[in-house]
């Protein structure tokens, strides 16, 4: 039975079974983070703080960053936010979030400080205890209290909210996404099934815990599985293969752009990778080359699961399944929680094999856009939420995702898909990263570049890029555009940013 509160979920996990790790340091085990969930419902409480109120979170990553998360979230609303955030964001963020509280760590010096005060919203610096197990942290208010009876600490609720996130706003202004206590804990719940995740797992966590991804994906669902979730201080290419020796993962989430990081120091660990015992290697937030997924395959000898997440669905929608069952390289996998299917233009569902925009609808699904009814109107359709890419389902329901619609380049009415542009070039020897995307073009609209990271060692040029992509593709889909930089631009939480890459690279 799936869990409907954080509370629950918790309760799942062994006394002294470790819960929360990090390197270098005594872990927190179940019975511990229990005690400190129920001591910071109780806190919240007496500083004010109810069940679906704010508390916004600006901490380093880290294993208190994931304690901060799972016991506001258990009483309060937590609202984590990017640490690396500038004033005039955080001056956004905290005034559309109607934040009741501000935690930072004992030691910062975040200006979001500065405009939590300015707003005149109470600021708590927390204190991280390094001598005890990792992710311990005490508000000053918890010395004061009474010890009390955890059963009668008022935990929130299964629809109360439990996590609020801001979309990406790459082409709009963000909008606030609420995800109930069952949002999250469904979600959760299906990623541990989808895995077969057991108290015997140890998950490395290297991704923003301000994101979905390793707030659902890597700490809730170890959690809800009873295993153990290690946590990095955040991705690190240079000192990765130091994590994974020491912390022995069974497995680790990521999106492709870590994993291509990863994979480019495999040579120089090879010692390392031979001791390592993964059971798989996970894979979402953006579409994983086919490439990289062997490539991981073959170096880390695991099956690479690649899945489907958005933060309106709690993060997972469809994953591939562990073997036995069939992977499919380019697919997302099958619906893997909430219903998935395909809708047409007229809003009607599409039969297998025919291509549309990619539909949901389940208990890991939020409700709605906050205080957004015209978002709203366009989000949902006959109870479907729209996804917003494009994709098809074979027969045997395994989903390929063509596209995000923002994404497709109409050139001259010819619609072309950025990724199988991507998919093709990146089989060219000499490219390491490859984007395509969309400039302007005076008579047709649209125009097709890419931007190419070419491989240590490696020489080449655009003619040879387009000749090369002439073989497979389409005329029309062969890129107009070809720079080649030394890094391509990446969001806060690793992924290739498409949508507004020529006004970046001043195309």
């Amino acid at each position: 039975m799936t869990s409907k509160t954080l509370m629950e979920i918790i309760k799942l996990g062994s006394d002294n079974d470790v819960a929360i790790g990090t390197i270098g340091r005594t872990p927190m085990q179940y019975s511990e983070l229990r005690t400190l969930m129920a001591n910071t419902v109780l806190a919240l409480r007496r500083l004010g703080i109810y069940r679906n109120q704010r508390v916004a979170i600006v901490l380093p990553n880290g294993p208190e960053m994931a304690s901060a998360f799972i016991s506001v979230a258990a009483g309060a609303t937590a609202a984590p936010l990017n640490p690396a955030y500038r004033e005039e964001e955080f001056s956004f963020y905290l005034k559309d979030l109607n934040a009741k509280a501000l935690l930072v760590d004992s030691g910062s010096k975040s200006p979001s400080i500065k405009v939590a005060k300015d707003l005149n919203i109470p600021v708590y610096k927390i204190d991280f205890d390094q001598t005890g197990p990792a992710g311990n942290f005490s508000i000053p208010i918890l010395e004061s209290l009474e010890s009390v009876i955890a059963d009668s600490i008022d935990y929130a609720e299964p629809e109360d909210v439990g996590l609020v996130l801001h979309t990406s706003g790459t082409t709009s202004r963000p909008k606030i996404v609420p995800l109930s206590q069952k949002n999250i804990c469904t979600s959760a719940c299906n990623i541990a099934e989808v895995l077969g995740l057991t108290s015997e797992d140890r998950g490395l966590n290297i991704m923003p815990l301000f994101h979905i991804h390793g707030l659902i994906a890597a700490v809730l669902s170890s959690l809800s599985a009873g295993s153990s979730i290690y946590c990095s201080p955040g991705f690190n290419a240079l000192k990765v293969y130091g994590w994974f020796k020491e912390v022995a993962p069974t497995w680790y989430t990521a999106v492709p752009t870590m994993h291509q990081a990863i994979l480019l120091r495999a040579n120089r660990n090879s010692d390392i990778i031979e001791q390592m015992h993964l059971r798989f290697i996970r894979s979402s937030s953006s579409s994983l080359p086919p490439q990289v997924m062997a490539e991981l395959e073959t170096v880390f000898v695991c099956p690479v699961i690649e899945s489907y997440g958005m933060t309106e669905a709690a993060h997972q929608m469809a994953s591939n399944p562990l073997p036995p069952a069939e992977r499919k390289p380019g697919s997302v996998g099958v619906a893997a929680g909430p219903e998935v299917a395909i809708m047409g233009a007229d809003n009607n569902l599409l039969s297998s094999g025919k291509t549309g925009e990619i539909v949901i609808r389940g208990d890991n699904v939020t409700l709605g856009y906050e205080n957004n009814p015209i978002a709203n109107s366009e989000a949902f359709t006959n109870g479907w939420f729209r996804t917003g890419d494009q994709g098809v389902m074979d027969e045997a329901g395994y989903l390929q995702i063509t596209g995000r619609l923002k994404e497709i380049i109409n050139r001259g009415g010819e619609k072309i898909s950025p990724r199988e542009v991507d998919e093709v070039i990146l089989d060219h020897r000499a490219v390491d990263q490859v984007v395509t995307f969309a400039y302007p073009h005076e008579k047709l609209g649209e125009e097709v570049g890419v931007a190419i990271v070419i491989k240590e060692g490696f020489e080449i040029s655009e003619k040879e890029v387009r000749e090369f992509a002439k073989k497979r593709l389409a005329d029309f889909k062969v890129p107009r555009k070809v720079i080649f930089i030394d890094e391509i631009p990446k969001g806060a939480t690793g992924k290739l940013q498409r949508i507004g890459l020529h006004e970046k690279l001043g195309v």
